[in-house]
């Protein structure tokens, strides 16, 4: 599959400080990319960093130049109590993008919700009904990369499955998938390329190339030591 990402040496600094250094990895169409670390490890700092979002020295070429990328950031606060319904923000993206009701209608398919609960007020939806809200409006203008900042955190085990198995359908149906998680048994799941993260990038390749004891220590110390190499391919950890 052809190369659609390459960095080489990427460094984030902000205040004289490191926020991500010495990146490099190489993603090809259709892979579906973990970052992992804990946090504070730069991984959102990343994402940042390749939306163009964050000033970087090294080199990070799409290609083409101009690719789609949808976007879900790792939180969204919206008030409870304004008047706003999943409709709303739909219809003002596809609005700004001129895009017609179908588009509207092949991102909510895509998600796997309907119509219903797009009128209802944002507040009284789940958490997963939301992600999936938020995943439709990333989806429109038919991207050709994902990035998804931890779409999981909040959400109980049935809704976090269910957010990883579409992630899983997008990728079948073409999409590029980076994904951040704390869920190292995405790694032999989901995953055909890892890279992890603890400030500086200590691992990038396939998950049997990438998590390596060593790396899994450097990446979490004591918290490794303790869990054991075992629980990795299980998710516990």
């Amino acid at each position: 599959m052809p190369t659609i990402l390459e960095v080489r040496s990427l460094n984030v600094r902000a205040n004289g400080r490191t926020l991500l250094g010495n990146v490099n990895l190489a993603v090809e169409r259709g892979d579906a990319v973990l970052v992992l670390g804990p946090n504070g490890a730069g991984k959102t700092v990343l994402l940042k960093a390749l939306l163009g979002l964050l000033p970087h020295e090294g080199s990070l070429a799409w290609t083409p130049p101009k690719m789609r990328i949808g976007y879900v950031p790792q939180r969204v606060d919206v008030d409870v109590h304004l008047p706003l319904c999943g409709r709303n923000l739909l219809e003002a993206k596809a609005a700004l993008l001129r895009l017609g009701r179908s588009a509207i209608d092949s991102a909510l398919e895509r998600v796997g919700i309907g119509w219903d609960l797009m009128e209802g007020p944002i507040g009284h939806l789940s958490g997963g009904q939301f992600q999936k809200i938020l995943i439709a409006f990333a989806l429109l203008g038919d991207p050709e990369v994902l990035m998804l900042d931890e779409p999981t955190t909040g959400l109980d085990e049935p809704s976090a499955e269910n957010i990883y198995d579409l992630a899983r359908r997008l990728r079948s149906g073409g999409v590029t998938v980076v994904l951040v998680s704390h869920d190292l048994g995405l790694a032999y799941h989901f995953a055909t390329k890892v890279l992890c993260l603890n400030t500086v990038a200590l691992c990038f390749g396939t998950p049997e190339e990438a998590l390596t004891p060593e790396t899994l220590k450097a990446l979490y110390g004591a918290r490794y030591e303790v869990a054991g190499a075992g629980s990795l391919r299980s998710g516990r950890f």
